[in-house]
């Protein structure tokens, strides 16, 4: 059992309890009234209905009826509540890690003239609209094969055997053909040894929408387009949507003032047909991707790391593993000069006084006050509400309510002053903890940290979830050992140690900066890149939790 604070009145399980056992845990003794699976909790005291339930010495919810001590918390029992907030009342107090083991550290980037360090090289392609997409598909077809950068079409063999048995009239052996997946087809040779891949930044929006929608995209696309991880980009637009190229360019200006990659538009009502537009596209990109491939790594200071701080598929493990750990990278990024980006907010939904607490001026927490209100009545205009964010699979294991999965979740940023509060999908600047706007959708806050600058994603998880980026690294973070062991294929590191006592949330958090060093320098390819996991969508603000 664990307690995550000296305030709470509810115990942790680590490890399956039973009914009628006799725990004991500093120094108090309690009789289980039900069994209390891992993950789960029991409160300490009797608590009557409408009673405050406290977890991580914060209100996380109210008890729906009666609770006798040793009995366990369940979504019958319990009922999402939330803290209160307002404005700070004084500057806030931190003691800062020690990191004079990574002060000179290094990691091999891409340096662009914008004094930025990607630690990926990328062409990216992408439309304005979806009416580009079918237009986007052919050049992908056209160029990833050629390049070498497709994935291995690992499972088309097992459909080729199973086309050839039917043909001969063998459908009885159809059952037993299966992927063999320690022989995949080797890897096209690639052309252009320094560029990373070329991707495609496929999505719905653009037209028919709101005007803030596809304002919001321009800016999105602009971010992707000014991303150090990208060398340059191409640009499909059909002509009369929303989504103006003069939006997109005043977006990139307004990131960089001084833009210098190359960046290509075609527009396909001023072409004079559809094949010229698409051969045009594909010379110039081609030529494009030459250039890029004369970038070569150097070494560039972490100071140079915008990290991503990101959960999803969490458990009742999340806030005291993986998510500490991961906030201890933060805390290293923040005094070394480098960034974090901790977004999700209807995930801090109950913390905000915390994170308040945090900032380091009135402007900033002002600020987040004020994002967080209006993201809350957005939801309660589309008849949703911060409550309803847990999934069936966070509840079944163990975050009961939203307050209560948001008090792990906020583990993520660590303890280290917030210095900067971005609105969606505004780019990062700020050395040290950035709050952004998003949902807990793990897809739209990855897309949206990324086009903030992350140059690399850490993304916990309890459940698993395949979550990757096209541009950006995502390395994955299991929560317990368990889930390391079912799903190898999509971990990439195992925090489950925290949770067992063979390891502290500093020593993870320092084995993980390891990783994420190799990472970025290009010697480590994550879960997600190998499986060539490219999750892009957008956000249309409101709808999503």
């Amino acid at each position: 059992m664990l307690r995550l604070d000296p305030r709470d009145n509810a115990l942790v399980a680590l490890t399956d309890l039973r009914k009628g056992e006799n725990v004991s845990f500093a120094g108090s003794e309690y009789v289980l009234l039900s069994d209390v699976p891992a993950k789960h909790k029991f409160v300490t005291e009797d608590l009557p209905a409408g009673g405050e339930v406290i977890m991580y010495g914060v209100l996380v919810g109210r008890t729906a009826e009666p609770l006798q001590r040793g009995g366990l918390l369940s979504t019958r029992n319990l009922r999402h509540a939330a803290a209160a907030f307002h404005d700070r009342n004084a500057a806030p107090r931190w003691a800062p890690p020690d990191v004079s083991r990574w002060r000179e550290q290094t990691f091999l980037g891409y340096q662009r003239a914008d004094g930025l360090v990607g630690t990926r090289n990328y062409w990216i392609v992408l439309p304005l609209v979806f009416c580009e997409n079918r237009n986007l598909a052919v050049l992908k077809q056209a160029f990833e094969e050629e390049l070498g950068f497709a994935a291995p079409q690992i499972y088309r063999r097992q459909v080729a055997e199973m086309v050839r048995l039917y043909r001969e009239g063998k459908s009885e052996d159809l059952r037993s053909v299966s992927f063999t997946e320690n022989k995949p087809p080797a890897p096209a040779a690639r052309v252009f040894r320094n560029v990373d891949g070329i991707k495609f930044l496929m999505h719905e929006g653009g037209c028919g929408g709101t005007r803030e929608d596809s304002a919001n995209l321009c800016a999105l696309l602009a971010g992707y387009i000014h991303h150090p991880n990208v060398a340059g980009a191409t640009v499909l637009s059909l002509g009369c949507q929303h989504a103006q190229v003069t939006i997109l360019q005043d977006e990139i200006k307004r990131r960089d003032a001084n833009f210098r990659k190359p960046l290509l538009i075609f527009e396909q009502q001023k072409s004079a047909s559809e094949a010229a537009m698409i051969s045009q596209a594909i010379r110039e990109t081609f030529l494009g991707l030459v250039e890029a491939d004369k970038a070569q790594r150097r070494p560039a200071p972490l100071s140079h790391l915008c990290v991503g701080l990101k959960c999803g598929g969490s458990d009742g493990f999340s806030g005291i593993s993986a998510n500490p750990a991961i906030g201890h990278v933060a805390d290293i990024l923040a005094v070394i000069g480098g960034r974090g980006i901790l977004s999700e907010f209807p995930e801090l939904c109950g913390v905000e006084q915390e994170l308040i607490n945090r900032c380091v001026s009135a402007s900033v927490s002002e600020r987040f006050m004020h994002l967080m209100t209006d993201y809350a009545a957005r939801a309660k205009a589309v008849r949703a509400g911060f409550e309803m964010n847990p999934s069936p699979g966070n509840i079944r294991d163990g975050l009961l309510t939203d307050a209560m999965k948001s008090a792990g979740a906020a583990k993520k940023g660590g303890t280290s002053p917030v210095t900067g509060v971005l609105d969606y999908p505004e780019y990062s600047s700020e050395p040290g903890l950035n709050l952004q706007c998003t949902p807990g959708n793990d897809v739209e806050c990855v897309t949206a940290q990324v086009a903030a600058g992350a140059n690399v994603v850490l993304f916990t998880t309890g459940l698993g979830t395949p979550t990757g980026n096209p541009i950006a690294p995502v390395i994955k973070l299991s929560t317990n050992s368990d889930l390391a062991r079912r799903m190898p294929d999509i971990i990439d590191i195992d925090t489950g140690g925290i949770i067992s006592g063979a390891i502290t949330i500093e020593q993870m958090g320092e084995n993980i900066l390891e990783r994420v060093t190799q990472v970025a320098s290009g010697e480590l390819h994550t879960k997600a890149e190998l499986l060539a996991q490219n999750d892009f969508i957008p956000w249309k603000r409101g709808v999503s939790l």
